[in-house]
């Protein structure tokens, strides 16, 4: 019996996201590229020697990346934009953070952050958008008619001569060529970049050749998009482009997740590569299918470890699941998590946040890895050669399913009775919006901010001593309150329109809420990167969720009460907590959601009784819960816009109800956008240049909506002409009687002077669009 076990890919950051702080380090201009490389280096000998104790087979190369794994294949396969100017002259890594950020490096201010005001000159970086149904966001490649492909980087050869001298058996993991080119854009009208694919594939065989070179045997190729609803075209280029690649003298693994094949099956099975990789956890149902197309000469890959949650594998399920497997293929079988391990912690067998019982219940990526080793004895050696381990393992699934901290009699009480019009407002929106203008009386064009001010290092300073109790509470209250006066005044000065009191008390816009509800735990360390050096924490929604008090009320308040102008409340809605949560996976997502949006909406209510006429419900997760295939969407956009309603629809018609979404495409679900009937959305447009507002234009969007008009991920400073523009464009395709003046998303990363120049630039625009 032959059965091998690997890993598709493992996060980056580092356990105490050493990678992180070294990348703000580097683009603070405090340390060089070889220091930050050097950091890189540390991690990733770090992250093989995991592997290898935890017995994997091989090591994965190639899944490593300063910024993100599909920027390197940009730099890989020499198509950085023209638009950059590169001339060949600067620094590969230079140039790869300028496409990530708009510029290489920041320059330091005095603002205690070192975020600055943002370097002079430099250019929009690369669109930025949701890896699949991911919370993760990779950078967009842009194609033109004129794009051409070479061998531009030695970074993945030399990651593989890296681990192969310190003795690990390497399996490089590549993104597929057709999955790179669907997962960018064009930006000619026109255009296919389809079309580049024929020029894209020598590339990949002279890259597959070199590997082979240096001693490489298998390589993982990821083609995800097997998983989504592909044009016929699209489809046949599959057979097309791997013959091409055949007479490499590797070993290709393709490697399908996240969603079923579905009719791609046979597809997947009979293109001309050595292997095949398949998501048995989002796709189980499918693996049968699979042992019965997959010709015997080929291998097979199981991922029966969930890469995208940290739920302890029910190894007894994971046994039923494998055993035919391993009957139908001869006792030959790899085992896997089912998608990399990039979406999970590092690790969470020692994390001193969470009590021993609800820690025995879950997984990091360490503890995966030790998963699949298990898996592999048991069915290699006999459950005997680890009878401790399993043991473990089943008492602890079996301990959570009879836990009587999941269920909450209470919450399922008041769901039951719920009323059939709880997520409808009294009157329909143009009703609203009369009510709400008379209310407020703002300016055409008015302006706001999507929510959170810089989180400069006083306030994390002042949190974390507060957390380690070095700062008492009355003294942790009155600096928070020193510094919402801080945002407060600044606005009043910038002259926006409709405040926010700028979130100083706030750790993350989930963690903050997740903390005041039941049924959540959070750890101390499980860290997971959501984009560049961004990570976050994401909760462990374990149980029914209920709000046990008001949890923004009392800032919100005192922030109102330092000016005449509107606050806004802010509040992130169900949908983005469940997804940015790592959810229970012990009842539907929709029974969950629900359950979220009536604490939301309790909070609502108490913000509206205590005079705070504005709120926004942020939900920039809405269209990463969609399942990847379409048959599925319908059902999943009813009970999300059901769950948002319920949230925001216990107000009267003059509380004007705003919402906030992000980096994903939303032209695709529009009417389902406005059946949440939001009376203000909020979007980030500017990356896109106005793109993505042009089909709310298209399908008539009925109520008043604020693009972005700058990236608050770039440190540059657009000026107040380039802002113009884009809010002319957006009148173009926007009544402009309905149109906001905001920034694609909210400032707690950047610096109080950069941040200072870009709203007074800001205000500046619409000030100027008033005046015609």
């Amino acid at each position: 019996m032959v059965i091998k076990i690997h890993t598709l890919g493992f996060p980056r950051m580092g356990a105490q996201r050493e990678l992180k702080f070294a990348l703000e380090r580097h683009w603070k201009g405090e340390t060089d590229a070889a220091t930050l490389e050097q950091v890189g280096r540390d991690l990733r000998a770090r992250h093989w020697a995991l592997q290898r104790d935890a017995g994997l087979d091989f090591v994965t190369v190639g899944d490593f990346a300063y910024y993100d794994h599909v920027a390197n294949h940009v730099q890989l396969f020499g198509c950085e934009p023209a638009r950059f100017g590169f001339d060949g002259t600067e620094p590969a890594l230079a140039r790869y953070f300028t496409m990530a950020r708009g510029v290489a490096s920041e320059h330091v201010h005095g603002d205690g952050c070192g975020c600055g005001a943002g370097p002079e000159g430099g250019t929009h970086a690369l669109e930025m958008t949701k890896w699949f149904d991911t919370n993760y966001h990779y950078l967009v490649p842009e194609f033109h008619p004129e794009t051409a492909f070479r061998l531009a980087s030695a970074r993945l050869l030399d990651e593989v001569a890296e681990a192969r001298a310190l003795g690990h058996t390497v399996k490089p993991v590549l993104l597929g060529p057709l999955s790179f080119l669907w997962l960018g854009k064009e930006k000619v009208a026109g255009f296919d970049r389809l079309d580049l694919l024929d020029t894209l594939l020598p590339v990949y065989n002279e890259l597959l050749a070199q590997l082979a070179a240096a001693g490489v045997e298998w390589v993982q190729v990821d083609e995800p998009i097997l998983g989504l609803d592909l044009p016929g075209a699209w489809a046949l280029a599959f057979e097309r482009a791997y013959h091409a690649l055949k007479t490499a003298k590797v070993s290709l693994l393709l490697a399908t997740y996240f969603s079923p094949l579905e009719d791609h099956i046979s597809l997947a099975c009979k293109l001309p590569v050595a292997g095949l990789h398949v998501d048995a956890v989002r796709a189980g149902r499918e693996l049968q299918a699979v042992l019965d197309w997959l010709p015997a000469h080929k291998q097979l890959s199981v991922g029966i470890v969930d890469g995208r949650n940290i739920w302890r594998t029910d190894l007894d399920r994971a046994f039923d699941q494998l055993r035919p497997a391993l009957e139908r293929r001869g006792g030959n079988l790899w085992i896997a998590p089912s998608c990399s391990l990039l979406h999970v912690p590092l690790s969470l067998a020692q994390d001193p946040s969470l009590d021993a019982e609800l820690r025995s219940w879950l997984a990091g990526a360490t503890e995966k890895l030790a998963e699949l080793n298990v898996i592999r004895h048991a069915l290699r050696d006999g459950e005997g050669e680890v009878r401790k381990a399993l043991f473990a393992a089943r008492a602890a699934v079996a301990a959570r399913a009879h836990s009587s901290r999941v269920k909450n009699p209470a919450v399922a009480q008041r769901i039951a009775a719920l009323p059939a019009d709880a997520d409808r407002r009294p009157q329909a929106f143009p009703e609203r919006q009369a009510l709400q203008r008379r209310r407020f009386q703002l300016p055409d064009y008015p302006t706001t901010t999507i929510g959170s001010f810089p989180q400069t290092a006083e306030i994390r300073a002042a949190r974390a001593a507060f957390k380690r109790k070095a700062l008492d509470e009355g003294a942790y209250r009155d600096a928070m309150k020193r510094e919402i006066a801080h945002a407060v005044a600044k606005q009043e000065e910038l002259d926006i329109d409709v405040l926010v009191h700028g979130e100083a008390e706030r750790n993350d816009m989930v963690e903050y809420f997740g903390e005041q509800l039941e049924g959540f735990a959070f750890t101390g360390n499980g860290w997971v990167q959501s984009y560049g050096s961004r990570c976050v924490k994401p909760p462990v929604l374990f149980g029914d969720v209920s709000r046990p008090n008001a949890m923004t009320v009392e800032w919100t308040a005192y922030a109102q009460g330092l000016t005449k102008r509107p606050m806004k409340g802010m509040l992130t809605g169900p949908i983005t907590i469940l997804q940015w949560s790592f959810v229970r996976d012990d009842q539907p997502r929709a029974d969950t959601a629900l359950q979220i949006a009536l604490a939301i909406r309790d909070e609502v209510v108490d913000l509206e009784t205590a005079g705070i006429g504005i709120i926004q419900i942020d939900e920039p997760a809405i269209r990463e819960g969609l399942p990847l295939r379409r048959a599925q969407w319908q059902a999943y956009l009813k009970w999300a816009a059901r769950a948002f309603r319920v949230s925001a629809s216990g107000v009267g018609d003059a509380t004007q109800i705003h919402t906030h979404m992000c980096y994903s495409e939303f032209n695709d679900i529009l009417p389902e956008i406005a059946a949440m009937d939001a009376d203000v959305i909020t979007i980030e447009t500017s990356r896109s240049d106005m793109e993505l507002l042009r089909g709310f234009g298209d399908f008539k969007y009925p109520n008043e909506i604020g693009p972005g008009v700058y990236d608050i991920h770039s440190p540059r400073v657009p000026s107040a002409d380039e802002m113009l523009r884009l809010m002319k464009k957006a009148g173009s395709v926007i009544p402009p009687a309905n149109l906001w003046v905001n920034p694609d998303c909210g400032l707690k990363t950047r610096g109080w002077p950069e941040t200072e120049a870009a709203l007074r630039n800001m205000v500046t625009a619409a000030k100027q669009l008033r005046a015609g």
